[in-house]
């Protein structure tokens, strides 16, 4: 089990980095990968961890065996209660244990390296400047991203584009968000942008990703977040994000 214990970062900067790559593949596991996580949580098994990695990959394992373990440990046992619950409140629930794991980790790295009070503060504002794992697993930070706006412009920029383009062109535009025809855009607009969060991985708009948007949800994704490639997307009639599969999978 490779849980990234033998990595020690010691400045603000190294643990936050730490605290992005584990949150990633957290996320990961219970948004693009959950139908694979869900069959390795099977409840006839041992107690078993859902881990985060350094390297924005996850595991499910059994917990470490040294007592005191090198790292805080995760929620244990968390696949004894899959059986028990639907399957979005089982998901939930891993999800508030993971981002309380998060924030034990990261803080057990500023106490063993001796982060004083200015330090603390710093890092969890950094941390506190993203979704918790939870808010984007329930969708709550797609409700706030569509509370400030951001993705509906995007969304409607996007068809008053395709009234006059070709339903190729139109394609390409709706799994993209777009850009100003000059290629200037102007501070308020930036900000706009800046304000618009990835529904898998809760980071900001970057001009020089690739992005999709749901055609259910109007979420925005990285496209490497949920696996689209642009042209993939050249080929994509309607995108569901991982989310909207999901429910529509369980309803039926």
């Amino acid at each position: 089990m490779d849980t990234g214990a033998q990595y020690n970062p010691r400045t603000v900067e190294e643990v936050f980095r730490d605290f992005k790559g584990r949150r990633t593949g957290l996320i990961r596991a219970l948004t693009t990968d959950v139908d694979d996580f869900y069959q390795q949580c099977d409840p006839e098994k041992e107690n078993l961890c859902l881990y985060g990695l350094p390297s924005e990959h996850w595991e499910v394992n059994l917990p470490a065996e040294e007592v005191p373990p090198e790292l805080p440990e995760p929620a244990l046992g968390i696949n004894f209660a899959r059986n028990g619950m639907q399957e979005k409140d089982w998901l939930a629930l891993v999800a508030v244990h993971s981002d309380a794991w998060l924030l034990s980790v990261a803080f057990y790295f500023g106490a063993r390296f001796g982060f004083d009070k200015a330090d603390r503060k710093r890092l969890f504002n950094m941390i506190n400047e993203l979704p918790t794992i939870f808010e984007v697993v329930t969708g709550v930070a797609k409700k706030q991203v569509k509370e400030k706006s951001s993705v509906p412009n995007h969304s409607n920029k996007s068809k008053s584009n395709s009234n006059s383009n070709s339903k190729s062109t139109n394609k390409l535009q709706k799994a993209t968000p777009p850009k100003e025809d000059d290629e200037v855009v102007d501070e308020e607009e930036e900000e706009e942008h800046g304000d618009t969060l990835c529904g898998a991985c809760g980071e900001s708009y970057a001009s020089d990703e690739f992005w999709i948007c749901c055609d259910i949800c109007e979420t925005w994704f990285h496209g490497k977040c949920v696996k689209i490639t642009p042209a993939k997307a050249e080929h994509i009639k309607q995108y569901k994000c991982p989310s909207c599969s999901s429910n529509k999978r369980s309803r039926t």
